[in-house]
């Protein structure tokens, strides 16, 4: 992975669907100093207990043929409802100048979920998008990562 630049004051998000770290370069680009600045965390319940116990049927209108309904995977949308949750409050503080710019860390599924729910401001402030899976890393170990 090539060296990043993270500006002085920028963030960087490191988060899946359920854990997000927003660091900040306390440092500068030279030489940066990620430093904690937020922890988001929403429970992780197995499927069986935020599931329906079997899927639904569906009867067609002609004939006596049933059929089972594909089961919502309520797993993905507790992810994808806490992504668009992680991309607002970027916005908010890329639009109350909280932070001049912003390099996601993620894996791809979750790089893709936030970019639908971008803004254009958190558009214009991202820097770089990271495709890989850091947020069970100490902090300088991501650090280390991205700076190499």
């Amino acid at each position: 992975m090539a060296e990043l630049k993270i500006d002085s004051g920028g963030w960087v998000v490191v988060c899946d669907g359920a854990k997000a770290l927003v660091l900040e370069n306390a440092g500068n680009r030279m030489r940066p100093n990620l430093t904690t600045r937020q922890v988001f965390e929403q429970p992780d319940p197995p499927d069986r207990e935020i599931s329906a116990d079997k899927p639904g049927r569906a009867i067609n209108s002609v004939g006596e043929r049933r059929s089972s309904v594909e089961q919502v995977d309520r797993h993905d949308q507790e992810e994808q409802r806490f992504l668009a949750r992680i991309a607002d409050h970027l916005d908010k503080a890329v639009l109350a100048g909280e932070t001049p710019s912003l390099i996601v860390v993620a894996p791809p599924r979750a790089i893709g979920v936030l970019r639908r729910c971008y803004s254009s401001h958190v558009r214009q402030a991202l820097r770089a998008e990271v495709e890989k899976d850091f947020v069970k890393l100490p902090v300088k170990e991501i650090e280390r990562h991205l700076c190499q």
